[in-house]
């Protein structure tokens, strides 16, 4: 790269490069990825993480994207195109389950409500379009969670005042997160039962973008009276028939 490439430019390889990596890398990759010398690619990187697109992972002596990076991806997904790809969706997995669908996207810490498609005869519930909640105790979140690498996880959730309580209910540590998601990535699926509001459960699954980052997440909430536990699991997997539908049409 020349010299007389403005340093917006450079500023935007590096995003884009970081964009495309599985998880944090050396900075002589980044150097070599975007054509700068080693000095130059210090201070732009220093510049980056003083307004959080970038995170240092001083142990490992490597760097990824930051939690600013992900709400401007969210913002952006927020907008018009992803809601209507996604609304056909939801319309139809309401038809097929009768219950209250959901598409989320993550906020930085937040899960925030994009969609809500309900039955003929719904129910009353908090998460309505617009309403941000905790990532960490809806299944939305945590499905989107799950997807992103560890390192990124560790910068959003960096301490224990990083977790909300709102029932008593869910992970308050990174430790407890960590081996949520592990479990939850296990089995395909992400589930919540009265984190949010006593007596209702959601299960969740992510939709991702052509490198695997997660981009928004569908849910179905339901009264937990009204499933067996037996059915959660063909629930799941109807809500992530949903969500694969909606990677594909991400991807054109």
């Amino acid at each position: 790269m020349s010299g007389n490439v403005p340093a917006s430019t450079r500023t935007l390889r590096v995003l884009t490069f970081l964009a495309t990596q599985p998880g944090p890398v050396p900075m002589e990759r980044i150097a070599s990825a975007v054509g700068l010398p080693r000095s130059s690619t210090y201070h732009l990187l220093k510049a980056m993480i003083s307004e959080g697109f970038v995170v240092h992972l001083p142990e490992e002596k490597r760097y990824g994207l930051g939690v600013a990076a992900f709400e401007i991806g969210s913002a952006y997904l927020r907008h018009d195109p992803l809601e209507r790809l996604a609304r056909p969706l939801l319309a139809q997995l309401v038809a097929d389950v009768g219950q209250t669908a959901h598409l989320g996207v993550l906020h930085g810490r937040e899960l925030v409500y994009l969609l809500k498609e309900q039955p003929p005869r719904p129910v009353t519930l908090v998460t309505d379009v617009g309403v941000r909640l905790p990532a960490t105790l809806t299944a939305s979140g945590r499905a989107l969670l799950a997807e992103l690498p560890a390192p990124q996880v560790r910068a959003l959730f960096p301490t224990p005042e990083s977790f909300v309580r709102r029932t008593d209910a869910g992970p308050q540590t990174l430790s407890q997160l960590r081996r949520l998601l592990a479990d939850e990535r296990r089995q395909g699926y992400a589930i919540e039962e009265s984190h949010i509001t006593p007596g209702f459960a959601s299960v969740a699954t992510a939709a991702v973008d052509h490198v695997g980052h997660p981009v928004a997440a569908i849910s179905v909430t339901f009264r937990t009276e009204s499933v067996p536990p037996e059915a959660i699991p063909a629930l799941a997997r109807r809500t992530k028939q949903a969500a694969d539908a909606l990677t594909r049409r991400l991807h054109g």
